[in-house]
């Protein structure tokens, strides 16, 4: 018997869907000591943690799992997170924003309400260049999005190296500056690392040329007094912003009512519990079965 706790805000759903699945050997409990398996959100269980004296392993049901790598938290049990859903959604994100900037469309809604007839220049696509910061599986899908439309397409990771598909050339994080005075559009994927911390600054984006700037991944790796120099110097034409060092964005935040910076609430790419559930059965039946479990994550390096 294996007794799995689940602590999410979409707790109902998860309940629903485990106990109609009726996999083998999985029981159900509200008991935190009792917990083998935690199927959870990582910064509501995070604060648990040393209220769970039985687990052995942690679904994470974010991608991020930043919440559980703080230093002083308990690393002794196997933990997972979701992939391989989120690409299509970061790339809808990405390339929505980038549409409507380069092909002016909410402009034109706003010159519509007033009955005015004015074409704006503009470029497609495929004249530029798309640098992105982190080549797993949302920047690669990303990039297959990218190269459909034309976009010379960049990639930058620690190594310097990936698979080469949708890539056309891949930088190591040393030459990190090398690949902004490229780009057209920067998007970082970024996970919360101590490698990542402020990996944006002033010094880094002065290397940019007008650029769209998207920070998908995680708050900590945009320094956002860097991020105001570079717009004001004309380096970042315009950030879209979906996730930040504190949220929700404090109300008085710069940010907010900055002309060039567009702010979503951390909604870029959700996790679907109906996706979460599918990574979850799969794991909990190579749990049982005692193989090794998909997206396991490495604590030493954060992801």
């Amino acid at each position: 018997m294996h007794k799995v706790l689940i602590i999410s805000k979409q707790q109902p759903r998860y309940h629903q869907r485990l106990s109609a699945a009726q996999l083998p050997g999985l029981h159900l409990t509200d008991v935190p000591d009792e917990a083998e398996i935690v199927l959870a959100d990582p910064p509501l269980v995070a604060p648990m943690l040393a209220d769970l004296p039985a687990l052995c392993w942690m679904q994470s049901t974010f991608a991020g799992i930043d919440a559980l790598m703080q230093p002083e938290l308990r690393q002794d049990y196997q933990l997972t997170n979701i992939r391989g859903h989120f690409g299509p959604l970061i790339a809808e994100y990405v390339l929505g924003y980038t549409l409507d900037y380069t092909r002016h469309l909410s402009q034109y809604r706003r010159q519509q309400r007033r009955g005015q007839w004015q074409p704006l220049p503009y470029t497609s696509l495929a004249t530029r260049t798309l640098v992105i910061l982190g080549t797993g599986s949302i920047g690669t899908h990303l990039a297959g999005v990218a190269k459909a439309m034309g976009m010379t397409v960049v990639g930058v990771n620690r190594s310097g190296r990936a698979e080469p598909a949708h890539f056309d050339r891949i930088y190591p994080l040393t030459q990190l500056t090398d690949a902004l005075a490229q780009a057209d559009v920067l998007v970082s994927t970024l996970p919360a690392t101590p490698q990542t911390d402020r990996l944006l600054n002033r010094d880094s984006l002065s290397h940019c040329r007008e650029t769209l700037v998207f920070n998908v991944g995680r708050g900590n790796s945009l320094c956002e007094t860097g991020l105001l120099a570079a717009i004001n110097a004309g380096q970042v034409a315009h950030a879209f912003l979906d996730v930040f060092n504190q949220e929700p964005l404090p109300p008085h935040h710069p940010f907010w009512q900055h002309p060039q910076i567009t702010v979503t609430p951390h909604i870029a790419a959700e996790s679907f519990p109906e996706q979460v559930f599918e990574t979850f059965r799969d794991n909990y039946l190579r749990y049982t079965q005692q193989q090794p479990l998909h997206h396991l994550i490495n604590f030493e390096h954060g992801y």
